[in-house]
Parts: C-alpha cells; sequence; structure tokens
C-alpha cells in the first residue's frame, strides 16, 4: 500500500521555496517590476546620471497611448523628493546648449523619434539677475526631469513591434499575419477584443516581428501606411508604448493608494475575478462552482486562465487543464512561465510524461526558461511513474543551470530513489541536501520511514521516527501510519496495535488508511476476529467506510470460506453508493475458483458484468485458474477465447496457467503450442512459464526434450532456482535415473542452490526405485547434517522403497522412527507398509504377524479405513495366508469399508488385480510439500 495515499499532500518546507506548485497560477512576478515601474516613473529625478543610461529590455510591457509634453509645471516636482545631486549637475550647465547632448543622444537611440517624442524644448533666453537664474534653475530641474522621463518611455516600446488600425471587424489573426509576413518573420499577432463580445475585434491589434531583423521589418511595414486591405484603409505605425505605460502608471497609482474613478464594467470584471478566487479558496471540490465562476468573467486574463490550468493540474484533469490554455492562446494572450509549469503539473499529475516534455521543448522555442519549480514537478512526474533514470537526469540538469536548490526537489527526487528501493541513494541525497544547508522538512522523514518499509528495514525506519522527534517535529497520522505499515507488513501486528496505542495518547485520530493497514495485518495472519473487531473500531469512531475498506472486509470473508457474506458486502457497499471495481470482486471470484465451485465464480462474474464493471485480465485469470484446477482445459480455453472476443489481451500468467494444466495431463503438444503463442505476442518468459514447460515434458517423460528447455533458460539468462531442479529430479526419479538424478543435485551445489525438503524427497524416489537404498539413507543423514527434517512424505517413499527390496524389517524400523519423530500416519503410509507385510506374510514370521496385527489396530483406533480396491486386493493376498480365516483376516477386516460384506458390491468388484497395484496407488497418493507450495504460489499470481 502507497503510504503517501494515507492523507492528501502536505507540504510542510522550513525553508520557503521560491513558489510552491499549489499557487502556481495565482502568483505572478509583477510585484518587483510594479515597483521598479513606480520608482522610475514617480522619482525619476533621483537619478545621478542622465547620460548614456542604458534602456532596459521591457519586452514583456505595453506600450504607453501619448508621450507626455515637456512642461514646467511645478505641481510635478512638488510630489518629488528633492535630490541633492540634481542641484550640483544643473550648477555645472553654465548655458542652455548644455543639454543638446542629451537629447542628441536620446535621438539616436529612437525610431522616427520626431514622431514619437516632442521637439526638445528652446533654449532659455540670456542670463537676467540671480533672482531670474534660480527661477531658470527650477525650469532646468524640470526640464531634465522631463528629458528623463523621455528615456524612460524608450524603455516601453518593443523592436519589432508595430500598431495595426482601422482593421476589418471580422478580421482573424490567421489573415493579418498573411499580410504582414511579406516584411518579415512574424512572432506574434496580438488582435485587441471587444469588452462585451469577446468574439469580435475592436478593429485595432499589433503585430510583433521575430529575429535579428525585426526592426527593418517594422520600418518596411510603416511605410504601408494607408494601404487598402479588406476594403479598409490602414493605420500602420511603430508602436509607442502607451499601453504598457498605461499599465505601469496604474500600478503606480495603486501602490500609492490613489483611488480612481473604474467604469462600471471594470468593476464587474474585478468583481468577477475576485468571485473566482473566492470559490477556488473555500469550494475546490465543488468543479462545477468553479467553471460558473470562471465564465462569470468576461474578459478573463493571464492571471485567471492560469488560476484555471493549475486548479485542473491539481485535479489531474490534463485534458481540461490543456483546453483553457489553448482558449487562452486563441485570445491572443502568450503563456508565461507560471502557465506553462502549471500545465506541465498537470500532465506530471495524469502520469504523462511525455506530454510535459513537449510542453517543456515549447517554452524553450519559446525563450522561457525552467524555473525552479518546473524542474520539481518534472522530477516529481517521473518519480510518480518510477523512471528513476529520467528523474535523476531532471535533477541534474537542475543543479547545472539553477544556483540553489529547495527541499522539495530534493523530496521528489528521494522519492523516486525509494520507489526503486534504492535507499543507498535516497540517504546520499539526504546528506548532500544537509550539506547544502537545506532543512529537511517532514515529508522527507516520512519518505525515507516508508522506503524502509518496502525493503522492511525495521531497525532503520524506527531510527529515522526517532530522528523525526528530536529535531522538534510533532508527529502526525501519516508518520505513525509509516510505522503501521511496517509492522503489518513484517507481521508484527502486536507492535502495529502498540503504535495505535501511542497515536491515541498523543490525540491523534485513525484514518481510513490506518485502519485499512490494521484490517490487512490481521487478514495476512487470518486472524478473522480481530479484523472484523477494527472494522467495528471504524464504525464506533463514526468514520464512513470507504471502498477500499469494503474491499479488505470482503477478503477476510473470502478467506474465511464464507463467500455468500461477502457478497453481501458488496450489496452493502452499493447501497452507500460506493463503486464496486474488479478488485471487489476478484476475491471472490478467486475464493470460489480455490474451492473448485466454478458455478459459483461465474455467477459472480456475470454479476460483475451486470453491475457495470468491465473485467480485467486478471479476472479472467482467476476463472481460468479454477478451471485448470479442476482439469476442465477445454473450458478454460473458452474462457481465453472469450477473452480476446471482449478485446482484453492475455498476459503471461494466462498462458503459463493454461500450460500448467496441459503438463498436469502431460501434453507436450499443447504447452508448446501456447509456449510459442507467448513467446510469438513478445510476453515476458519467466522463469514460472519455463517451469510449466518443464513439468509437461518431465510428466511425458520426454527428458530430452526437458533439457533443451534448460538450454533456452540459459540462453534468456534466466538462473534455475530450487523448483527447476525439482521438476527435473522428479523427471528422471520417474524413470529411475539415479545417476542422473545425482548429477542434478551436485549441478545444485556448484550453483550455490541449496535443496529443500522437496529436493531430498524427489532424490530419495529416485534411489528408491532404482533399489540404491544405502545412497537413499546416507541423503536422509545428510538432510538431518543440514538442518532439512524429514516429513511425511518422504519417510513414506523410504517405506515404499524398503518394500520394493522385500525387506519388511527395515519399512516397520522407519515406520517406528516416523512416530518417533512425531508425525502421524496417514492412509498412503498404512497402504505401502500393511501391503509390503502381507506380500512376506507367506514366510509366516512372528514379527510380520506382530506387525499386521500392530497395524491393523493403530488404524482402527485412528479410524482410518481403506477403499474398496485396496480390500479387496489385501483379501486377495490374506487367502494366501489363512485360507479359511483367523486373526489377522479378522483384524484386518475391520480396517475395510462398511460395505464389504455386501454380496452385490462383491460380485461387481473385477477380481482382476495386478500385484503391482500398490505401486500406481502409491504413485497416484504421492504429491510432494514442494510441489504444493508451488501450486499455493502461482495461485496468487495474476
Amino acid at each position: 500500500m502507497d503510504i503517501f495515499s494515507i492523507s492528501s499532500t502536505v507540504q510542510c518546507i522550513h525553508t520557503p521555496p521560491p513558489i510552491s506548485a499549489a499557487t502556481l497560477a495565482g502568483k505572478h512576478h509583477h510585484a518587483p517590476t510594479t515597483t521598479s515601474a513606480a520608482s522610475t516613473i514617480l522619482a525619476s529625478n533621483s537619478s545621478q546620471d542622465n547620460t548614456k543610461k542604458p534602456a532596459t529590455n521591457s519586452a514583456d510591457f505595453r506600450r504607453p497611448i501619448t508621450n507626455k509634453p515637456l512642461t514646467t509645471s511645478t505641481s510635478h516636482s512638488s510630489h518629488l523628493p528633492e535630490n541633492p545631486l540634481k542641484k550640483f549637475v544643473n550648477s555645472n550647465y553654465s548655458s542652455p546648449v548644455t543639454n543638446s547632448p542629451s537629447h542628441d543622444s536620446l535621438s539616436n537611440k529612437l525610431w522616427l523619434s520626431s514622431k514619437l517624442s516632442p521637439p526638445p524644448p528652446p533654449p532659455p533666453p540670456p542670463l537676467p539677475p540671480l533672482k531670474e537664474t534660480l527661477q531658470e534653475n527650477e525650469v532646468e530641474d524640470e526640464d531634465f526631469d522631463n528629458s528623463e522621463e523621455n528615456e524612460k518611455e524608450v524603455e516601453f516600446r518593443e523592436k519589432g513591434k508595430i500598431f495595426v488600425g482601422n482593421l476589418p471587424l471580422w478580421i482573424k489573426k490567421m489573415e493579418v499575419a498573411e499580410f504582414f509576413r511579406q516584411f518579415g518573420p512574424i512572432k506574434n499577432v496580438i488582435l485587441i477584443k471587444g469588452h462585451d463580445e469577446l468574439e469580435r475585434n475592436m478593429g485595432f491589434g499589433f503585430v510583433i516581428y521575430s529575429g535579428d531583423t525585426a526592426e527593418k521589418a517594422a520600418m518596411k511595414a510603416v511605410e504601408f501606411d494607408g494601404v487598402e486591405f479588406h476594403g479598409r484603409v490602414l493605420t500602420v505605425q511603430l508602436d509607442n508604448g502607451i499601453r504598457i505605460k498605461g499599465k505601469y502608471a496604474e500600478r503606480a497609482r495603486w501602490v500609492e493608494g490613489k483611488e480612481e474613478n473604474r467604469s462600471k464594467w471594470h468593476e464587474e470584471r474585478d468583481g468577477s475575478r475576485r468571485g473566482l478566487q473566492k470559490v477556488l479558496e473555500s469550494q475546490p471540490e465543488n468543479w462545477q462552482a468553479v467553471v460558473q465562476a470562471f465564465e462569470r468573467i468576461k474578459k478573463p486574463s493571464r492571471k485567471e486562465f492560469g488560476l484555471m490550468v493549475n486548479y485542473y493540474a491539481r485535479r489531474g484533469d490534463m485534458h481540461r487543464a490543456r483546453e483553457t490554455f489553448e482558449k487562452m492562446r486563441a485570445r491572443g494572450i502568450e503563456p508565461s512561465l507560471h502557465v506553462y509549469t502549471n500545465l506541465i503539473h498537470a500532465y506530471a499529475v495524469g502520469r504523462d510524461m511525455e506530454e510535459a516534455l513537449l510542453c517543456v521543448r515549447k517554452m524553450r522555442d519559446e525563450g522561457i526558461e525552467l524555473s525552479l519549480v518546473t524542474y520539481s514537478i518534472i522530477v516529481g512526474g517521473f518519480a510518480r511513474i518510477g523512471n528513476v533514470e529520467a528523474a535523476e537526469l531532471w535533477f541534474k540538469e537542475a543543479k547545472e543551470r539553477l544556483p540553489a536548490l529547495n527541499a522539495i526537489i530534493y523530496g521528489n527526487i528521494i522519492y523516486a530513489c525509494c520507489q526503486t528501493r534504492n535507499l543507498n541513494r535516497a540517504e546520499a541525497l539526504v546528506r548532500e541536501m544537509e550539506e547544502e544547508g537545506i532543512d529537511a522538512p517532514i515529508d522527507i522523514y516520512h519518505t525515507m520511514m516508508d522506503g524502509y518499509t518496502m525493503i522492511l528495514k525495521e531497525e532503520k525506519c524506527v531510527m529515522v521516527f526517532g530522528r523525526l522527534k528530536e529535531c522538534g517535529f510533532m508527529p502526525t497520522v501519516i508518520t505513525y501510519g509509516c510505522l503501521i505499515n511496517l509492522y503489518t507488513k513484517i507481521g508484527k501486528v502486536h507492535k502495529a496495535l502498540e503504535v495505535s496505542d501511542m497515536m491515541k495518547q498523543a490525540g491523534i485520530k485513525h484514518n481510513m488508511k490506518t485502519y485499512s493497514m490494521l484490517i490487512n495485518g490481521f487478514i495476512k495472519l487470518k486472524d478473522w476476529a480481530n479484523a472484523f473487531s477494527i472494522f467495528e473500531d471504524v464504525i464506533r469512531d463514526g468514520l464512513k467506510p470507504d471502498a477500499i475498506l469494503y474491499n479488505n472486509i470482503i477478503r477476510a470473508f473470502c478467506g474465511m470460506g464464507n463467500m455468500e457474506r461477502a457478497i453481501r458486502t458488496v450489496e452493502e457497499m452499493k447501497k452507500e453508493r460506493l463503486r464496486a471495481t474488479s478488485r471487489t470482486y476478484m476475491p471472490i471470484i478467486h475464493a470460489y475458483a480455490k474451492a473448485r465451485n466454478m458455478r459459483g465464480a461465474l455467477n459472480v462474474f456475470d454479476m460483475m458484468r451486470r453491475s457495470g464493471c468491465i473485467p480485467t485480465v486478471q479476472t479472467y485469470n482467476a476463472l481460468i485458474l479454477g478451471l485448470v484446477e479442476k482439469c476442465q482445459m477445454e473450458k478454460a480455453v473458452n474462457i481465453l477465447d472469450e477473452m480476446l472476443l471482449a478485446g482484453i489481451s492475455p498476459n503471461e500468467h494466462t498462458y503459463t496457467t493454461i500450460m500448467q494444466g496441459y503438463a498436469s495431463q502431460g501434453d507436450t503438444g499443447k504447452a508448446f503450442e501456447y509456449f510459442s503463442k507467448l513467446k510469438n505476442e513478445g510476453l515476458e518468459l519467466d522463469i514460472y512459464t519455463y517451469e510449466a514447460l518443464l513439468k509437461a515434458c518431465c510428466k511425458a517423460g520426454r527428458m530430452q526434450s526437458a533439457l533443451a528447455v534448460t538450454k533456452e533458460m540459459s540462453a534468456q539468462n534466466i538462473i534455475r532456482n530450487t523448483f527447476i531442479y525439482n521438476i527435473l529430479i522428479d523427471g528422471w526419479a520417474r524413470r529411475g535415473d539415479v545417476w542422473e538424478a545425482a548429477d542434478l543435485m551436485q549441478q545444485m551445489r556448484q550453483e550455490g542452490v541449496q535443496p529443500d525438503l522437496h529436493t531430498y524427497t524427489s532424490f530419495i524416489n529416485a534411489c528408491c526405485k532404482a533399489g540404491d537404498m544405502l545412497r537413499a539413507m546416507k541423503s536422509i543423514s545428510e538432510m538431518e547434517a543440514v538442518g532439512v527434517k524429514p516429513n511425511i512424505k518422504t519417510y513414506t517413499t523410504l517405506i515404499h522403497g524398503w518394500s520394493r527390496a522385500s525387506l519388511p524389517e527395515k519399512a516397520l524400523k522407519c515406520f517406528e522412527e516416523m512416530k518417533k519423530a512425531g508425525l502421524k500416519p496417514d492412509k498412503a503410509v498404512y497402504h505401502c507398509l500393511m501391503t509390503s507385510l502381507l506380500s512376506r506374510a507367506t514366510v509366516a514370521e512372528d514379527y510380520i504377524y506382530a506387525g499386521i496385527l500392530s497395524l491393523c489396530e493403530e488404524m482402527v483406533g485412528g479410524g482410518v479405513s481403506v477403499d474398496m480396491g485396496t480390500a479387496v486386493h489385501w483379501s486377495k493376498c490374506l487367502r494366501k495366508i489363512e485360507r479359511s480365516g483367523g486373526g489377522i483376516t479378522e483384524a484386518l477386516q475391520k480396517t475395510f469399508p462398511p460395505d464389504w460384506n455386501s454380496h452385490n458390491t462383491l460380485n461387481g468388484i473385477s477380481d482382476g488385480f495386478d500385484e503391482d497395484d500398490d505401486d500406481n496407488d502409491y504413485t497416484r497418493s504421492y504429491k510432494s510439500d514442494g510441489e504444493e507450495d508451488k501450486n499455493l504460489v502461482e495461485s496468487f499470481r495474476f
């Protein structure tokens, strides 16, 4: 379970980052610019040098409409603070000619300066008396201020931008661009929209040229002033920056707190903007209210579009975020860094990093550099999809291009490393972050705890928890949830309950995620009572169970075998308006399939489809597995065909399950057929696929084909494990080839694969079939030396070997050793040993008679009875010992089935039984623990 779904995303950063992803659209970087503009306009006379001052790049700002004429108004200068440096400069101007270089240098910087700026002021009259000189200095001061203002006006102009007026109201951007493209490459066309009718143009706009020839292209376009265009005489002029200057002046007045009379339209639009902001803050979950608030804005600006892109990004709706982004561009609003970052955030949340990278390339094509927030979002996006290599590349690029990083981007790359279980790299990043002087927030502690939980490192996880408290952080529900998740995964549910008590003492309440973890822990232990007890605690705390909690309860009912109660729980989910998914129905279908009740499994499958839930490949796999376990291969193949008709592609587990079914029947042809299909469809060939193929070969006795399969495994770099060796040893044991089995045992040791109980049992079976009982007993000693204890299947195999060697006394001795080891004999042991003793009873040795009577007494005392076929076979052996009946016959008949003395039953039984039927019965009853464990593992591989 992903621990970071415990609660909504939390960003708790000690050192505040430049900007967070959640507020990208709402925060514009105009504040510093506004302050600069205000100081430029209101305090221009504080400049220390009035000549050769480079104009700042103002390409991102609009232009003022008109240039303020040079006046000698004293009211303007009265608002400005007195600058001592200005008097010092003016004192050096002994003649009026001293101002002309300033104007000449200004004129050289302008295009058509006579059209954009008024001529310089006339020279002052000759020097009057001292009083007039003081007045003249004041005028010169104002002239000097105005000259500085003229120089500032140049900053509002953008090279290559022209004004186009008297356009038709129906004109489109494409047609304007097509006409003006003859003068040079066009960067953008801006048509001013109407206030009330947003689809109608106002009749004027701007054309911005790009490239090194932008200035020349604009000059050529101005020469076409007065040309006819679609029945109208165009007005083409160089842009004078009036609109941007007006905005700067408006911002400066707002900074000073001066109120101005605004139109009703502007007031309504500002009210709509504030309404959108209020809805975003108070009702973010109500998307309809947010959309309606946005639509009420008559002419949204870049800020409002950015807010909506950010809103859709946080919801993970990348398609609507892109739609809003394109609407903004269609209105002629060029996206800024923040809008692009919000769009990339939307694609990152939607796990579509290819589109996110396309947005990055578009940003760079437009000359917009990535910010720290953009890099952080990209790294986090790759971390979510598990592509740690790409995350590392972008993190490295951010380190190279940015002056400093913050805790958020470090947290994202650490999360990527933890998700791939690379905790060594995560620890190195934490050290690097601390060396950079960045304090780790609590989220990074949670990430590290979750990473140690994935690799089941209890000691380090607890150490991080202690360090968290030492650093002054208060543990949250996420912190305690990490510990609960750890202890439930490693099976220490009692410690998870201790953590739960710690939460209650700290005043922290459980949420649905922590309760689900506790229920999962008890389900793993098959402690159904405590699992349901936790569910009752959820109801008692007033929490409303969600779909995940209901799914866990359904798993608990299915684990108990109470599938009917699980189905009723599904109905309760529907009453609570919770949508049942394929994960809801999967445990029920699998439980029915495991119980070999395929009718119930198919009924639940139909109920699942009727409820509108689309079956997945895992659902079909559960049905196929149930049919395979019942040896109904035709029906299993029909389910596979139905799966293909439904448009669901089988995966490697589907074909492996089909191969397992044919392998159990020894049908190597069908097994290889589906192996070829799996290979041709490009699916992954794993070790389980080759296991199924080897089982089919060994079951059919085709050991040469099995060796060819092992060679292909080596070519695919698939290492042979214990299960593979067990299958091969079983195959050679069926043929009684103890030498090949011994070679495989030697190969296992050389490759470092440790033999398990199944391996030794299979090898002992090969020795017994070959009659090499000395090697079999040596294997028993070797087992005990390495700490592997024989089980009842091992002793059964050994007893059968002594029986085949006609040494019943050894078989009896082995039987006694088995009982001393604390193992309870089963029906297969009794059958094997009794058959061996009866076959040697004609020798009339006392220990054989005593053994038969002892076995009969144990069987009767343990309630063990044999089937009718075994009873008939034993009765034939009794006829050779006691033709007229006796003590052995009387004792042995007590183990026969109840209807043994029925005449009809006796007549219905065939007299033809071979002497070697004991081998066949034993072979049918023999099934090693390793195979059972393997089947259990395979049953959970969906």
